[in-house]
Order: C-alpha cells, then sequence, then structure tokens
C-alpha cells in the first residue's frame, strides 16, 4: 500500500475473523446466587447477634 493511501476501516473488516460458536448465557445460574446470598444472610445474623451480645 502506498504511504499516501488510506487503510481500509474497520467496518470493511467485520468477516476477517475466526468465526465464534462459543457464546456462554449471560448471568449465574440460580444455585450459586442462592448460596452468595444464604452465606451474606448468615453473616448479617451473626454480626447483629454479636452487636446485641456485645451492647446488650
Amino acid at each position: 500500500m502506498p504511504p499516501s493511501e488510506t487503510p481500509p476501516g474497520e467496518g470493511s473488516l467485520s468477516e476477517a475473523g475466526p468465526q465464534e460458536t462459543y457464546n456462554p448465557t449471560k448471568g449465574w445460574s440460580k444455585g450459586p446466587t442462592i448460596v452468595i446470598w444464604l452465606f451474606v444472610a448468615l453473616f448479617a445474623a451473626f454480626c447483629v447477634a454479636f452487636a446485641v451480645a456485645v451492647l446488650g
């Protein structure tokens, strides 16, 4: 390509890469989300119980 010419834009190269066949789903499944919220609830309950025991 001569120095005075402009290279082609990105739009013309859309099919230049490999074809992507694996597209994982977005988001978390219900199982890990429930387990995380269970740990959060247990930790919050522990903090409240500890505060009541110390301050009460």
